[in-house]
C-alpha cells in the first residue's frame, strides 16, 4: 500500500511541477530594469548578463577580469541593453563589496534585481583536509552574498525589488568531491530562507528566490568533472533564462535542470538508494585517489 500512494505522490508532484513551470515569462516586463549581476565575466553570469540585455534592462555587471567584461558589455549592448555599467571588484575582499553596490546604485539611480552569483574557484575531489581553503571559499561563496544583499536590501525595498541567489544541488543534496562548496551552498540555503521568512513577517516588499542547478556546461564545471561523473551537462543560456524568468516571477525556488526539483522533492524517502545512485555516477578507485591526492 505505501509503495502504490508513494506512487501516486510521485505522479502527482510531476503533473503539478508540469504546470507550474510552464512558460509564462515576457521579458518586456523587464525593460529598464535596473539589475546588478556578479560573476558576470563568463559562465551562467555572463548569459544571464544577456538575457537581461535582450530585455532591454539596465546593467551594472561585476567580475575580477576586466577585458572578459568588456567584451561581456560589448555583447550586451549589441543585444539592446540600455546601458551598461562595470565595476571590477575580488568578491574574496572584504572592502570591495559596498563600493560595488554603492557604484551600481550611482550607475543606475536605484536597484531592482539583485543576482549573486559568484563563487570561488574548488577543486572537484575528495577532502584533503584543507581547512583554509574552505574558509576562503566560506568568504566568496557565502559571506560576500550576505554582505552584497546586507548593502543593497534597503534600496531593494524602495523599489519591491528582488534579491536572486545562484544556488546547486550539492545544497539539498550533496555529493562526492563537493565538500567545501556544498558547505557554502548549504550556508546560503539557510541564511536566504530564513531572512525569507523575516521579510514577510516585516511586510518587507523585497522578495528573495533561490535558484537550485544541476550539472551545467559552463567550462570552468567541464574542467572538473572531466573523467569523473557521469552525468549530462545542461546549457548555461538555458539555465541563466530559468534564473532571470524565476527572479521576475518573484518565484520562492528555481530548479533547473528537470532532474533537480524531483530530487529535492524526494531526497529523504530512498536515502539509502539515493546515495547508491549518486555514488554510482562516479569514476572512482581506491588506489586512483592514492596515486593522485
Amino acid at each position: 500500500m505505501g509503495i502504490h500512494v508513494k506512487r501516486w505522490c510521485f505522479l502527482a508532484l510531476v503533473a503539478s511541477s508540469a504546470y507550474l513551470l510552464r512558460d509564462s515569462f515576457d521579458p518586456a516586463t523587464l525593460a529598464n530594469a535596473r539589475v546588478l549581476v556578479t560573476g558576470a565575466s563568463t559562465g551562467i553570469g555572463e548569459e544571464i548578463a544577456y538575457h537581461y540585455a535582450r530585455a532591454g534592462a539596465e546593467l551594472v555587471l561585476t567580475a575580477r577580469r576586466e577585458h572578459a567584461l568588456q567584451e561581456v558589455k560589448r555583447r550586451c549592448l549589441e543585444l539592446g541593453a540600455k546601458n551598461v555599467s562595470l565595476v571590477v571588484a575580488d568578491m574574496a575582499s572584504h572592502n570591495a563589496r559596498e563600493p560595488v553596490v554603492a557604484e551600481a546604485l550611482s550607475a543606475l539611480g536605484g536597484l531592482d534585481y539583485l543576482v549573486l552569483n559568484h563563487i570561488g574557484w574548488t577543486p572537484f575531489k575528495m577532502w584533503d583536509g584543507d581547512v583554509n581553503h574552505t574558509r576562503w571559499l566560506m568568504e566568496v561563496n557565502f559571506l560576500s552574498y550576505i554582505h552584497l544583499a546586507t548593502s543593497a536590501l534597503p534600496y531593494l525595498a524602495q523599489s519591491k525589488g528582488s534579491i536572486i541567489v545562484l544556488s546547486s544541488l550539492t545544497a539539498k543534496n550533496p555529493i562526492p568531491y563537493t565538500t567545501s562548496y556544498a558547505a557554502s551552498k548549504f550556508a546560503l540555503e539557510g541564511f536566504f530562507s530564513s531572512l525569507r521568512h523575516e521579510l514577510i513577517m516585516q511586510n518587507n516588499p523585497v522578495s528573495i528566490t533561490l535558484c537550485i542547478l544541476g550539472l551545467i556546461d559552463t567550462q570552468s564545471a567541464m574542467e572538473k568533472i572531466k573523467d569523473k561523473i557521469t552525468l549530462p551537462a545542461y546549457p548555461a543560456s538555458d539555465a541563466a533564462l530559468a534564473v532571470v524568468s524565476a527572479g521576475a516571477g518573484r518565484q520562492r525556488e528555481m530548479y533547473y535542470p528537470w532532474y533537480v526539483g524531483p530530487l529535492c522533492f524526494f531526497r529523504d524517502w530512498f536515502p539509502q538508494y539515493r546515495d547508491w545512485i549518486i555514488q554510482s555516477m562516479y569514476h572512482h578507485s581506491s588506489q586512483e585517489e592514492k596515486e593522485n591526492p
